[in-house]
């Protein structure tokens, strides 16, 4: 009994350092398609209505033309659209419901974990947009978002 509780102890003091993850996107076509203009975000950072958008609109991407062969983009719908923030309640927490967010820093839930950072610090040369989530979390590739 007396090697439960360092063992407790041990999980409870591990749960804090989990609490910033998402799942890692793995996919290689994903990664090399959104990752020749930007990071490529985890899907579990938008719900499916949000990635099925992105990829109908591909034609103008936030001012870009991605679009690609339709082949290519149901593949990665199916990936973005499969690992999905509907399943997460945290990220979606103060999200409406009929809510279409196609950008992730503009959730409720990137404004919350950012909303006491300076305009300034957004406007750095090594940060720039706010979408650059590496420049602040070096770990972010592989879902990690800790405080860095």
């Amino acid at each position: 009994m007396k090697r439960f509780y360092p063992a407790a102890l041990l999980l409870v003091l591990a749960l804090p350092a989990r609490a910033d993850t998402v799942r890692p996107l793995t996919d290689a076509e994903t990664l090399k398609a959104c990752g020749e203009c930007h990071m490529a975000f985890q899907p579990g950072f938008l719900p499916a209505r949000s990635w099925n958008r992105i990829m109908d609109t591909l034609t103008d991407h936030f001012g870009d033309n991605a679009g690609m062969a339709a082949d290519k983009t149901a593949r990665i719908r199916k990936v973005l659209v499969e690992g999905a923030a509907d399943e997460r309640a945290k990220t979606l927490r103060g999200l409406d419901a009929n809510a279409v967010p196609l950008r992730l820093t503009e959730t409720p839930r990137f404004v919350r974990k950012h909303d006491r950072i300076p305009e300034r610090v957004w406007k750095r040369p090594d940060i720039v947009t706010k979408s650059n989530c590496v420049a602040c979390h070096t770990g972010a590739e592989k879902g990690i978002y800790e405080d860095d």
